[in-house]
């Protein structure tokens, strides 16, 4: 599995080393990777655009903002599913 190295970046001299077996396997045990995508699969595949977002001009509470704000980029996001899951909850 790629090592990072002390300033975060991937190790790739060491990737480079891995045979596609050596590859594979460190890919099917790392909990985080994604899947391998089969051929047929992808055959049925079909592109799939995101809803439209409406951008919006909102007042929120300094200390709402401040909590997502602090968990990183894509605040927004996470403020946008958390009204989207009361939204759901309320039909």
């Amino acid at each position: 599995m790629a090592k990072r190295t002390a300033e975060g970046k991937t190790d790739w001299r060491r990737v480079d080393a891995f045979s596609d077996a050596q590859l594979a396997r460190a890919a099917k045990a790392d909990p985080d990777a994604a899947p391998i995508v089969m051929a047929a699969w992808m055959k049925q595949a079909r592109l799939v655009d995101p809803p439209a977002k409406t951008p919006v001009s909102i007042r929120l509470d300094d200390d709402v903002v401040a909590w997502f704000r602090k968990r990183g980029e894509g605040y927004q996001t996470r403020i946008n599913a958390v009204l989207r899951a009361y939204v759901d909850a309320q039909r």
